[in-house]
């Protein structure tokens, strides 16, 4: 049996929650970031990531939490591969809840990894639910608690807000955004920023965690995300998107999302209950 496993699927019934339950030995997730947050628990092995500028090392039975828009990784922790189940909840989820308990937004999750039995034994019974043929009723029952749970229990509020981004490097982002499948070149996108190729390197990173080039795969991946769920086959996602073929749009995607292109298109097609490599 392969030691390389992964279902990914997404809930329409769940205002579209992408969830994800694999099984890692050698997979190796590239620094990216998800529109959502990641809420996991580790089932089996431990698993290294980096979060928060520094790595950590999530046991058997912990909580992997990471925010929104927020640069991490992931690799085994030992010599056995890991094994998690994970979801992906929007801000918005989260905001749609917070005003509902009084609270000022969606919440920032501190820790990255989370030591918390009782917890941990909600999300694996949610996860369970999520897997079965429960009701509809049921399965938004155990998610609104269990994401009330992580807000009450691990959520905290900035202390102060967060600096905006320096304008050249605003615009140096969002020219990644709207070119990303072209092959833009260093000198170009110092000329749209006003910066000097080697200031905007040096800065690019500082702000956003990432540097340029992998800045900009990140774009095109969420941007091939996104026209999959639209109906494009992976193929066609992968070429619009910059990648010369379809190895090397796979290779990258796995990286990010965890599976390949294919498992993801199936798990939004609806040709398959549980879509898995």
């Amino acid at each position: 049996m392969s030691k390389e496993q992964a279902e990914y699927r997404h809930c329409p019934d769940l205002g579209g929650l992408e969830l994800l339950h694999a099984r890692y030995h050698k997979q190796n997730f590239s620094r990216h970031t998800h529109e959502g947050y990641t809420v996991g628990i580790i089932e089996t092995g431990a698993q290294r990531f980096f979060r928060s500028g520094g790595n950590h090392v999530a046991p058997t039975h912990t909580i992997i939490l990471v925010n929104a828009d927020e640069v991490h990784n992931g690799c085994a922790a030992t010599e056995g591969g890991w094994s998690y189940q994970a979801m992906y909840p929007t801000p918005e989820q989260f905001e749609a809840l917070s005003k509902e308990l009084g609270y000022p937004g969606a919440p920032y999750f501190c820790e990255p990894v989370v030591r918390d039995p009782t917890l941990a034994g909600q999300l694996k019974l949610t996860f369970d639910a999520f897997k079965s043929e429960s009701s509809a009723l049921l399965r938004q029952s155990l998610l609104y608690s269990v994401m009330v749970q992580l807000m009450s229990r691990h959520g905290r509020q900035r202390v102060a807000e967060q600096r905006s981004p320096r304008p050249q490097l605003l615009l140096a982002k969002e020219y990644l955004d709207a070119h990303c499948a072209e092959d833009v070149d260093l000198e170009r996108l110092a000329t749209v920023a006003g910066l000097s190729p080697f200031h905007l390197l040096r800065q690019f990173r500082k702000e956003f965690g990432l540097p340029p080039h992998a800045y900009q795969l990140q774009a095109r991946i969420r941007m091939a995300t996104g026209l999959i769920r639209m109906g494009l086959t992976p193929l066609k996602a992968g070429l619009d998107c910059g990648f010369y073929d379809q190895s090397h749009f796979s290779r990258h995607f796995k990286r990010v999302v965890g599976v390949p292109p294919g498992v993801y298109a199936r798990s939004w097609s609806g040709n398959s209950q549980n879509p898995r490599i």
